[in-house]
């Protein structure tokens, strides 16, 4: 009897051996994503929107001349959308350059970027707006702008602090998104 038992162990020990181990793949951290919440900006600006209240306003460092410019921190996903605004003043040429240099920001990604799809769309004020959407691995998915097209440019750009994989941030990016759309319909530029 022993000697069978014996025999059996090591019939299980030489077939349970195999040399090729496979690790499993890497799996990414569960996101659990709040209810989408909105408060309107404070006034002072020249230009009135809602954002999320999972966000922090900011004033933007890079450009501190720019006192309109602002920066909504996800601080709790580590991203940011930067909100820039130029008034335009009647100015052809300007609200030509600043949409040139909108549409050209974003074309800058199309070394990285698998797609970019771009959208026009009329904000429930009148406003036009153009939404432009990026796959693959960019630093910004999603960026817009919506204009009166005579007076005021206002300008958005999603970014995260990080440098993952953006299949790992798709459901943060979908999540910010529907802010960023629920922004650009509530935008009222002051006269």
């Amino acid at each position: 009897m022993r000697k069978h038992l014996w025999i059996g162990i090591l019939i299980v020990g030489i077939a349970g051996c195999d040399d090729t181990y496979l690790p499993k793949p890497p799996g990414y951290n569960r996101i659990d994503l709040p209810a989408h919440s909105f408060e309107k900006l404070s006034e002072g600006y020249p230009y009135q929107i809602d954002y999320s209240t999972y966000s922090i306003v900011e004033a933007d460092s890079f450009n501190i001349d720019e006192e309109a410019w602002l920066n909504l921190n996800y601080v709790d996903f580590g991203a940011k959308v930067h909100l820039t605004y130029k008034r335009i003043d009647g100015d052809k040429v300007n609200f030509k350059k600043l949409s040139n240099d909108a549409f050209k920001l974003t074309s800058q990604h199309q070394v990285k970027a698998y797609g970019i799809e771009e959208g026009v769309l009329v904000t429930p004020e009148g406003y036009t707006g153009v939404v432009a959407e990026l796959t693959g691995e960019v630093p910004t998915q999603f960026q817009f702008f919506v204009t009166d097209s005579t007076k005021n440019f206002l300008r958005g750009a999603l970014y995260f602090n990080t440098a993952m994989k953006n299949d790992s941030l798709a459901p943060v990016i979908e999540f910010i998104k529907v802010d960023m759309a629920h922004l650009m319909n509530s935008v009222k530029f002051e006269d």
